[in-house]
Protein backbone atom coordinates (compact mmCIF):
# COMPACT_ATOMS: atom_id res chain seq x y z
CA UNK A 1 0.00 0.00 0.00
CA UNK A 2 1.28 3.38 -0.98
CA UNK A 3 -0.46 6.71 -1.42
CA UNK A 4 -1.37 10.04 0.10
CA UNK A 5 -1.64 9.80 3.86
CA UNK A 6 -3.66 12.20 6.00
CA UNK A 7 -3.46 12.41 9.78
CA UNK A 8 -6.58 13.53 11.59
CA UNK A 9 -5.21 14.18 15.06
CA UNK A 10 -8.56 14.24 16.82
CA UNK A 11 -7.11 14.47 20.32
CA UNK A 12 -4.99 17.51 19.41
CA UNK A 13 -7.84 19.20 17.53
CA UNK A 14 -10.02 18.86 20.63
CA UNK A 15 -7.24 20.22 22.87
CA UNK A 16 -6.50 16.93 24.63
CA UNK A 17 -3.42 14.73 25.10
CA UNK A 18 -5.66 11.73 24.49
CA UNK A 19 -9.33 10.91 24.29
CA UNK A 20 -11.06 9.10 27.15
CA UNK A 21 -12.26 5.51 26.84
CA UNK A 22 -15.73 5.30 25.34
CA UNK A 23 -15.33 8.57 23.40
CA UNK A 24 -17.06 8.21 20.02
CA UNK A 25 -15.40 10.04 17.14
CA UNK A 26 -18.35 11.13 14.98
CA UNK A 27 -18.65 12.49 11.44
CA UNK A 28 -18.92 15.98 12.89
CA UNK A 29 -15.69 15.50 14.83
CA UNK A 30 -13.86 14.17 11.75
CA UNK A 31 -14.98 17.23 9.74
CA UNK A 32 -14.09 19.57 12.61
CA UNK A 33 -10.63 18.02 12.94
CA UNK A 34 -9.90 18.26 9.21
CA UNK A 35 -10.95 21.91 9.21
CA UNK A 36 -9.02 22.78 12.35
CA UNK A 37 -5.85 21.14 11.00
CA UNK A 38 -6.30 22.59 7.51
CA UNK A 39 -6.36 19.32 5.61
CA UNK A 40 -8.86 17.78 3.21
CA UNK A 41 -9.64 14.06 3.13
CA UNK A 42 -9.93 12.94 -0.50
CA UNK A 43 -10.70 9.87 -2.54
CA UNK A 44 -7.97 7.23 -2.30
CA UNK A 45 -6.37 8.65 0.86
CA UNK A 46 -4.91 6.57 3.63
CA UNK A 47 -6.59 8.12 6.65
CA UNK A 48 -4.81 7.93 10.02
CA UNK A 49 -6.89 8.85 13.07
CA UNK A 50 -5.11 9.63 16.34
CA UNK A 51 -6.97 9.26 19.62
CA UNK A 52 -3.84 9.11 21.78
CA UNK A 53 -4.78 5.80 23.37
CA UNK A 54 -1.42 4.14 22.67
CA UNK A 55 0.38 7.11 24.22
CA UNK A 56 -1.86 6.93 27.30
CA UNK A 57 -1.07 3.24 27.73
CA UNK A 58 2.66 3.94 27.43
CA UNK A 59 2.34 6.75 30.00
CA UNK A 60 0.32 4.56 32.37
CA UNK A 61 2.75 1.64 31.91
CA UNK A 62 -0.35 -0.51 31.98
CA UNK A 63 -1.87 -2.24 28.97
CA UNK A 64 -4.78 -3.82 30.85
CA UNK A 65 -7.91 -3.58 28.75
CA UNK A 66 -6.15 -2.38 25.60
CA UNK A 67 -7.05 -5.51 23.65
CA UNK A 68 -10.82 -5.59 23.70
CA UNK A 69 -11.50 -3.21 26.57
CA UNK A 70 -13.15 0.19 26.51
CA UNK A 71 -11.52 2.64 24.12
CA UNK A 72 -12.04 5.82 22.18
CA UNK A 73 -12.79 5.15 18.55
CA UNK A 74 -14.87 5.65 15.46
CA UNK A 75 -18.63 5.91 15.85
CA UNK A 76 -20.75 3.58 13.74
CA UNK A 77 -21.97 6.55 11.68
CA UNK A 78 -18.45 7.15 10.34
CA UNK A 79 -18.98 4.29 7.91
CA UNK A 80 -21.13 6.63 5.80
CA UNK A 81 -18.50 9.37 6.04
CA UNK A 82 -15.68 7.03 5.02
CA UNK A 83 -17.74 5.65 2.13
CA UNK A 84 -18.60 9.14 0.91
CA UNK A 85 -14.94 10.21 1.10
CA UNK A 86 -13.86 6.98 -0.67
CA UNK A 87 -10.74 6.54 1.44
CA UNK A 88 -8.46 3.65 0.52
CA UNK A 89 -7.80 2.63 4.12
CA UNK A 90 -8.14 3.79 7.69
CA UNK A 91 -5.60 3.48 10.49
CA UNK A 92 -6.05 4.12 14.21
CA UNK A 93 -3.96 3.93 17.36
CA UNK A 94 -6.53 1.74 19.10
CA UNK A 95 -6.88 -2.01 19.25
CA UNK A 96 -10.19 -2.15 17.40
CA UNK A 97 -10.68 1.17 15.50
CA UNK A 98 -14.29 1.59 16.67
CA UNK A 99 -15.46 3.00 19.96
CA UNK A 100 -15.76 0.59 22.87
CA UNK A 101 -18.07 -0.16 24.46
CA UNK A 102 -19.75 -0.65 21.12
CA UNK A 103 -22.76 1.49 20.35
CA UNK A 104 -25.08 -1.51 19.99
CA UNK A 105 -25.41 -3.76 23.03
CA UNK A 106 -26.40 -6.88 21.08
CA UNK A 107 -23.57 -6.73 18.52
CA UNK A 108 -19.82 -7.04 19.00
CA UNK A 109 -17.70 -4.79 16.79
CA UNK A 110 -20.56 -3.80 14.41
CA UNK A 111 -18.43 -1.18 12.62
CA UNK A 112 -16.13 -3.99 11.46
CA UNK A 113 -19.08 -5.99 10.10
CA UNK A 114 -19.71 -3.23 7.55
CA UNK A 115 -16.23 -1.74 7.01
CA UNK A 116 -14.33 -4.86 6.06
CA UNK A 117 -16.63 -7.41 4.33
CA UNK A 118 -19.23 -5.04 2.86
CA UNK A 119 -17.21 -1.89 2.05
CA UNK A 120 -13.92 -3.70 1.48
CA UNK A 121 -12.14 -1.09 3.58
CA UNK A 122 -8.61 -1.86 4.69
CA UNK A 123 -8.28 -1.24 8.43
CA UNK A 124 -5.03 -0.74 10.32
CA UNK A 125 -4.99 -0.88 14.10
CA UNK A 126 -2.52 -0.59 16.96
CA UNK A 127 -0.40 2.11 15.26
CA UNK A 128 1.77 4.37 17.42
CA UNK A 129 1.04 7.73 15.82
CA UNK A 130 2.76 9.88 18.45
CA UNK A 131 5.94 10.79 16.50
CA UNK A 132 3.97 11.53 13.34
CA UNK A 133 1.47 13.66 15.29
CA UNK A 134 4.28 15.66 16.88
CA UNK A 135 5.97 16.24 13.52
CA UNK A 136 2.70 17.26 11.85
CA UNK A 137 1.92 19.71 14.67
CA UNK A 138 5.38 21.28 14.36
CA UNK A 139 5.23 21.98 10.64
CA UNK A 140 1.41 22.25 10.40
CA UNK A 141 1.37 19.70 7.56
CA UNK A 142 -0.96 16.79 8.09
CA UNK A 143 -0.46 15.11 4.70
CA UNK A 144 2.41 12.90 3.56
CA UNK A 145 3.28 9.86 1.48
CA UNK A 146 2.11 6.77 3.36
CA UNK A 147 3.77 3.43 2.70
CA UNK A 148 2.69 0.23 4.47
CA UNK A 149 3.93 -2.95 2.78
CA UNK A 150 2.03 -6.02 3.93
CA UNK A 151 3.46 -9.52 4.19
CA UNK A 152 2.22 -11.84 1.43
CA UNK A 153 0.32 -14.46 3.42
CA UNK A 154 -1.49 -16.99 1.25
CA UNK A 155 -5.14 -17.15 2.28
CA UNK A 156 -4.61 -14.45 4.91
CA UNK A 157 -6.86 -11.50 5.50
CA UNK A 158 -4.46 -9.53 7.67
CA UNK A 159 -0.78 -8.85 8.05
CA UNK A 160 1.60 -6.86 10.17
CA UNK A 161 3.09 -3.88 8.35
CA UNK A 162 6.14 -1.67 8.81
CA UNK A 163 4.61 1.70 7.92
CA UNK A 164 6.37 4.89 6.87
CA UNK A 165 5.17 8.46 6.56
CA UNK A 166 7.38 10.44 4.17
CA UNK A 167 7.18 14.22 4.26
Amino acid sequence: MIGRGVLLDVARALGKKWLPDGFAVTNEILDYTAGKLGVEVRRGDFLLVRTGQVERKFADKNWDGYSGGDAPGLAFETLDWLHKKEVAAIVTDTWGAEVRPNQFEDTNQPWHWIAIPIMGLTVGEIFDLSALAKDCAQDKRYEFMFVAPALPITGGVGSPVNPYAVK
